[in-house]
């Protein structure tokens, strides 16, 4: 039986490491021809305290049977991003799915910061220029191929697909920046056959957040015990075979604008992550929220975080207003600014 994306060729920006490292290995897996981008070379680390290299994603890939070419660009460089267009035109005369998965600024957010007014301006350039210019780039240069051929997909990986607050201005501003331009583009390409639209994972079991929790794939359960959000965390692989299952489906201009969830379409398209589970992260974790808010017991700390967190994601969506109000008399109107509540 042929592999559902034999033939085609992809392009992951970003695929050194985490979900992008994830999503090259995923759709070669499916049977694409994957052009496998970043700046990381072997002997040439270019993000502080990372060893991937795009080498090392390709060499996974072949060695699971797959085709994978490895290619230092530098996505914010524009002749670089040109060039390489002109080097998958040339060697393959075709370019059926682009992923933007640049990011590149761990480092240069500050969750502890009292607001926006302290933020470096400096890192907030360079990480704009990182992981939005470096998007708008890439499609630029890319889509002629897409738009000339009647065909391809283009996915922006973001954080969240919700409308609301992400916790800090450079962060959100990003992500929800990742969400627009899909929009965006998607409305430029109607009159095309290429279709744009936006993917977030849920909580990501990348290479850097196991080191962080002090383990390894093979036993990263053992991290969960008495952190609960880490126990509804995913592999990297998920969300590529997010981005196969939608370059698979004939169907998936009817997506075109959107920003959906790996958890959500998991369910939709039936995969699941490697240990054979469909992990929805904010699913579960409002199932949790909803008891202890049920409870007349004070909120842990948890349920804090979360609560108000939630209430920053979903207070502008008019169909979340009564989760909004309820959330909003639990935490005390005095936590909200007036303009940031949803009235009765």
């Amino acid at each position: 039986m042929s592999s559902p994306l034999e033939g085609q060729v992809a392009l992951v920006a970003g695929a050194t490491r985490a979900a992008g490292r994830g999503i090259a290995r995923e759709l070669a897996a499916a049977g694409a021809k994957v052009y496998c981008t970043g700046r990381s070379t072997r002997g040439h680390p270019a993000t502080p305290g990372r060893p991937e290299t795009i080498e090392e994603t390709a060499e996974l890939v072949a060695a699971a049977g797959g085709a994978a070419v490895a290619v230092q660009v530098d996505h914010t460089v524009e002749a670089e991003v040109a060039a390489l267009a002109a080097r998958i035109a040339a060697d393959e005369g075709r370019l059926d799915v682009l992923v933007n998965d640049i990011w590149g600024g761990d480092e240069m957010i500050d969750w502890e910061a009292p607001g926006f007014w302290t933020q470096d301006m400096g890192d907030a350039r360079t990480l704009v220029d990182r992981a939005v210019m470096s998007h708008w780039i890439t499609s630029r240069h890319m889509a002629p191929m897409m738009v000339a051929a009647g065909r391809g997909l283009i996915v922006e990986v973001t954080d969240g697909s919700h409308p609301g607050y992400r916790g800090g201005l450079l962060y959100d501003f990003i992500k929800a920046g990742a969400i627009r331009l899909a929009y965006g583009m998607a409305w430029d390409l109607a009159r095309t056959r290429v279709t744009a639209l936006a993917l977030t994972p849920g909580f990501l079991r990348s290479e850097a957040m196991l080191e962080r929790f002090g383990v390894t794939e093979a036993n990263w359960r053992d991290g969960a015990v008495g952190r609960p959000d880490f126990g509804f965390s995913e592999t990297p692989h998920y969300i590529g075979r997010a981005v196969a299952a939608l370059a698979g489906d004939p169907q998936v201009r009817r997506k075109a604008g959107a920003a959906f969830s790996v958890g959500e379409l998991s369910e939709e398209y039936g995969f699941t992550d490697l240990d054979g589970s469909q992990p929805n992260f904010w699913r579960s974790v409002s199932d949790r929220l909803a008891g202890e808010l049920a409870a007349e017991d004070q909120l842990s700390p948890w349920a804090m975080r979360h609560a108000a967190g939630r209430y920053q994601k979903i207070h502008p969506s008019p169909t979340d207003a009564d989760e909004a109000r309820a959330l909003q008399a639990r935490l005390g109107w005095q936590r909200l600014p007036a303009g940031l509540q949803v009235s009765r």
